[in-house]
């Protein structure tokens, strides 16, 4: 069955009473926690055709909120982005975040209450692991006692040491990035200094920096030509997998690894192995974004999924708001033969600017053939982030995030429009108006489709386009999937000013390629269409030749029997 990830950024899920001031604190602008993810919750995801949840921020991370409990006083205001903070500055491994329990002493269990009705619901769970960077002021109190302490045994004096946790400036203080506003604050106090996590070697980074993290040490000395010393096995090495092998324990069933790129090919290749030989059904998905090195992730790295930002997001995007024609669509699967199937393709993350934004396609509508092809080009897995079907905007000005196009994950904030779907715990669509449920209804028709047809999960690709050259390429894409039992064709149209009348060829290559060969006519039965079902037609022969329509804006499925 298809894998299909609904990506929940779990502080903004449910928020009753949040009052969105600007900057506002957990006080004024509420938080959701693990137990707003009732059954009633997990069973609506689970209907909507996910297999899957990302709990995004999960883990505990700086914060500039103090809590009663010793040990969970807020990080220096400095150096935490926002006032909730970036759930990508990890405070503590073993530890989750406090804001997201209704009973904070009690957090890890109510997160572990959260992982069992799920699994009852049969979603599998994932949740972040950020192996290239922590906070700057890391420290863990819930970790293991046989574990040591991150940095524990470092040598400050040494910039690089394969023994060291951390890279360090020796005997020069950190300081804060200029631009950053520190009036009132007391000082902060780094000594020394500490690597920044985007490969920043100074005591002063910038404020486009990751500021607020400093840089773990896998053995690589980035200061002298990048030389590795992995043999004996790096200390970090071993603190990594504790973690990983800390929250396998716990019941999740994979992790997304961030920014998987910036720490070496050599640690997955050494932890991923050992992880499943406990847990051999261990998810492991790399945010990755460099297409040069996806198959040594894939190969080496033992990588299940790896993000398809670069190639299908990126053409795409530029497809939907008319940057490049449809017909550059073709360039991503020439560019990803054999390593399709663990591709993870999306069109909205909380990186990336939401679909209904004004920076974007700003009418979600435009995306919804993208979201066809993003549903069946190929083999692997999709991704939907939450709101994404209900076309949040992401055009709040919540804090330390502006008005980008983004929904913030640094500050505290209700999401509006999502929270008509959440209605106050019924999760339903008594709140959401006439458009907003047709385009629900259109995600949950594809994540279902994708459950319910084996050719998504294993079938070949046939791309049409190379013999029906006569379409207006720069909208038009059709490609067909194909397994020993089942054929689809998919339509799409990214115009947005009308229907396409198409005259569309069915080679005989393509026929037998397929296995409907020797046959002078194909029923294409409607799945998923507003339109008809067609028969091609003998045309010569070489081909068969049917005649279709498709609205503006759409994709249409149809299955091929003879």
């Amino acid at each position: 069955m298809s894998v299909n990830i609904y990506q929940v950024f779990t502080r903004l899920f449910r928020n009753d009473e949040g009052q969105n001031i600007f900057n506002g604190d957990l006080s004024t602008n509420g938080s959701s926690k693990f137990n707003h993810f009732t059954e009633k919750a997990l069973r609506e995801i689970s209907d909507m055709g996910y297999s899957h949840v990302w709990f995004t921020g999960i883990i505990r991370h700086a914060s500039c909120t103090s809590f009663d409990e010793p040990g969970l006083e807020a990080d220096h205001p400095a150096v935490v982005k926002g006032k909730a903070g970036s759930p990508y500055a990890v405070k503590d491994f073993f530890d989750v975040a406090p804001d997201l329990a209704e009973d904070v002493s009690n957090r890890m269990r109510e997160f572990q209450d959260l992982v069992k009705r799920a699994h009852q619901q049969k979603l599998k769970v994932i949740i972040d692991f950020v192996p290239n960077h922590v906070c700057r002021q890391y420290q863990s109190l819930q970790k293991p006692d046989s574990v040591l302490a991150l940095g524990e045994n470092d040598d400050t004096s040494m910039s690089f040491s394969p023994a060291n946790n951390f890279y360090y400036i020796p005997g020069v203080p950190f300081q804060i990035p200029e631009g950053i506003n520190t009036e009132g604050l007391p000082p902060y106090y780094e000594m020394p200094a500490k690597a920044t996590g985007n490969n920043v070697f100074e005591a002063q980074p910038q404020k486009t920096d990751w500021y607020e993290t400093v840089k773990l040490n896998y053995g690589v000395d980035f200061q002298h030509d990048s030389a590795t010393y992995f043999d004996p096995i790096p200390q970090t090495w071993h603190r990594m997998y504790e973690v990983l092998h800390f929250w396998a324990h716990k019941g999740v069933d994979g992790f997304r690894i961030d920014m998987a790129e910036m720490v070496p090919v050599e640690f997955w290749g050494w932890v991923v192995p050992r992880i499943r030989e406990d847990f051999p059904e261990m998810l492991f998905i790399a945010e990755i974004y460099k297409p040069d090195e996806y198959r040594k992730y894939i190969e080496q790295g033992h990588f299940d999924w790896l993000y398809d930002k670069e190639q299908f997001y990126n053409i795409v995007r530029a497809v939907i708001e008319g940057k490049a024609s449809a017909s550059a669509i073709s360039d991503i699967w020439k560019a990803q033969e054999g390593i399709d199937a663990h591709m993870l393709r999306f069109l909205e993350n909380h990186d990336e600017q939401r679909i209904a934004s004004e920076f974007f396609a700003a009418n979600p509508e435009k995306a919804i053939p993208g979201m066809y092809l993003a549903a069946t080009m190929h083999k692997g897995p999709l991704m939907v982030y939450f709101g994404q079907e209900l076309a949040v905007p992401g055009m709040d000005e919540e804090g330390f995030s502006g008005k980008d196009g983004k929904t913030t994950i640094f500050d505290y904030w209700r999401v509006e429009k999502y929270q008509k779907w959440v209605n106050g715990g019924r999760f339903d669509n008594e709140m959401l108006d006439q458009k907003t449920k047709d385009l629900r209804a259109a995600y949950v028709e594809l994540l279902r489709f994708r459950q319910k047809y084996e050719v998504i999960d294993s079938g070949g690709f046939y791309d049409l386009m190379w013999v029906n050259q006569h379409l207006d390429t720069d909208y038009v894409y059709c490609f067909i999937r194909h397994s020993d039992n089942q054929a689809i064709l998919v339509l799409l149209n990214f115009d947005t000013a009308g229907d396409k009348q198409l005259t569309l060829n069915l080679p005989a290559h393509a026929l037998k390629h397929i296995g409907l060969h020797e046959t002078k006519t194909v029923n294409a039965g409607a799945v998923l269409s507003k339109h008809n079902s067609v028969v091609f037609k003998q045309k010569d022969n070489q081909s068969l030749e049917g005649q279709f329509k498709i609205s503006p804006s759409s994709g249409c499925i149809f299955e091929l029997t003879q």
